[in-house]
């Protein structure tokens, strides 16, 4: 589907390198930029000594709400400089409801960006993923630092696995594969049997692309004790690839938090920009 509208989400103590680089994507495609600034709230003190720190949190939590404040002014005129369809928000959530609560407004936009800024935080980083994968329904963008992200990108690495999560992800990446010159439908080690890859790994899903005009070759990758993730990696560099799309959180997260996996992998150490869907 086409980007229309493109969510970006900040926080009190971080700068304009993101914003900018979301006004840069919105500015490729023409599409309006939303920006949700967060501050976490301060959890309340319990135990014994609540009473005696309760005067304190609150008035921390009047601080946060004041940098809250300082801050949307900030990106406030940050948009006002620009020449772009813009709005921004707020959002001050207790930790357990932060994710919740962005990815209710990330309902409202096609695509959340997530910029080199955010992903060097811990907390703040972590909620917009979850929101953004779990809460929203639309797909996200992570961008590292260095990498030049598009929207129009020209040479893009899929990373099939059959699962749902990858077949929404195709789906939600179709325009932007449409337009490329080149797309990589990559499996790892397929499963050639009907409950998985099929009698021919890759084919049901590269017709599906082709009958969109998607330019799509098939790579049948072995893992040869490698990782999955550490493949796709290796793979995107040996094929110039300037973007990645792929299914998210094929397990749970408690599992992916656990145990590992593909998402988490790609999230820890990525070398491209990472379209994810689920």
């Amino acid at each position: 589907m086409a980007f229309r509208t493109i969510l970006t989400v900040t926080g009190p103590h971080m700068g304009d390198s993101d914003l900018k680089l979301a006004a840069d994507l919105c500015d490729e495609i023409g599409a309006h930029l939303a920006v949700l600034v967060v501050a976490i709230a301060a959890p309340p003190p319990v135990g014994e000594y609540a009473a005696v720190i309760s005067e304190d949190w609150l008035k921390e939590r009047q601080a946060d709400e004041k940098l809250l404040e300082k801050r949307v002014a900030a990106v406030s005129a940050f948009l006002a400089n620009s020449a772009l369809s813009a709005d921004v928000s707020s959002e001050y959530p207790e930790v357990g409801w932060a994710d919740e609560r962005i990815g209710r407004r990330a309902r409202y936009a096609d695509i959340t960006v997530i910029g080199p800024e955010l992903l060097a935080g811990e907390t703040l980083k972590s909620k917009v993923i979850e929101g953004a994968l779990f809460s929203s329904g639309k797909p996200l963008l992570v961008v590292p630092r260095g990498a030049r992200p598009t929207l129009k990108p020209k040479r893009v690495l899929v990373a099939w696995d059959a699962r749902l999560e990858s077949s929404r992800a195709l789906r939600e990446s179709l325009d932007m594969l449409t337009g490329a010159d080149e797309v990589r439908l990559v499996m790892v080690d397929p499963v050639e049997d009907e409950h998985h890859h099929g009698q021919e790994p890759g084919a049901d899903a590269a017709a599906y692309l082709a009958r969109h005009g998607v330019k799509v070759m098939v790579d049948r990758l072995p893992s040869s004790n490698h990782s999955v993730a550490d493949v796709l990696r290796q793979h995107a560099v040996d094929s110039g690839a300037e973007l990645m799309v792929m299914g998210a959180y094929g397990h749970s997260r408690l599992r992916e938090r656990i145990f590992g996996g593909v998402t988490k992998s790609m999230l820890e150490d990525q070398s491209l920009p990472i379209l994810m869907a689920r």
